[in-house]
């Protein structure tokens, strides 16, 4: 555990031989590092390292959620391609409703990063939505709150899936999500490139599948597959 660029975090570091791949595990609103801990456990068990961190706004972070969020990503990112054993061409980003945003965003945007896994991802909108009707359960400067509604109108996730291009993306969402649509999902895998996978889950809700041991395996072993 340890505090890097502001972000505290976790990390994971498998007993196999490198060189590994490695994970970033980004929360969801309301969330923190610590809620991840089944992932980054199940990252080392199967080869890769993972650190999870608090966004800004959650946790143990000192600072308010801004869109400076998006780049701790990147950041992240970096920190783990630069550590000794790390394959720093096979670096993912995994997260979970806003959390997924992010990654999506992140693997758009930022080189460090070689493919995304997103699990019920939220869209600007709906996040816009939950900013009005103060649902989002994170700290929010009030000063910032007008810049973070502008940032979110500017970061279409649609734009960002095509973007991606050829990066892996691996979208998963439980038909039973009453906070974002599953059809969210379909239309994201829609306009991805290859190579992608949609698994929609019977059931659930909106934070069932974060935690499924079964969909860990499933989703690293699948980006294995598909990283270049």
């Amino acid at each position: 555990m340890g505090v890097h660029d502001g972000r505290p975090y976790m990390l994971w570091l498998p007993e196999s031989p490198p060189p590994w791949r490695a994970m970033v595990i980004v929360h969801g609103a309301g969330s923190r590092k610590e809620n991840h801990g089944d992932f980054g456990r199940a990252c080392a068990a199967s080869g890769w390292a993972a650190v999870t961190y608090d966004q800004r706004g959650h946790g143990e972070a000192a600072d308010a959620m801004s869109p400076e969020a998006l780049s701790d990503v990147g950041r992240m990112a970096r920190f783990l391609a630069e550590m000794d054993g790390v394959d720093a061409d096979s670096v993912c980003v995994r997260g979970s409703s806003m959390g997924g945003f992010m990654a999506i965003q992140a693997a758009a945007t930022s080189d460090a990063i070689a493919g995304a896994i997103a699990i019920c991802p939220a869209g600007a909108h709906h996040l816009m939505r939950g900013l009005e009707s103060d649902e989002l359960e994170m700290r929010i400067d009030p000063a910032g709150a007008s810049a973070l509604s502008a940032w979110l109108e500017e970061h279409d996730l649609r734009q960002a899936v095509e973007l991606m291009g050829s990066k892996p993306l691996l979208l998963i969402h439980a038909r039973g999500d009453d906070q974002i649509p599953a059809d969210w999902s379909e239309e994201l895998h829609a306009r991805a490139a290859d190579p992608n996978k949609l698994i929609l889950l019977p059931g659930g809700h909106h934070r069932s599948a974060q935690h499924d041991a079964e969909l860990h395996g499933i989703a690293l072993r699948w980006m294995e597959r598909n990283l270049a």
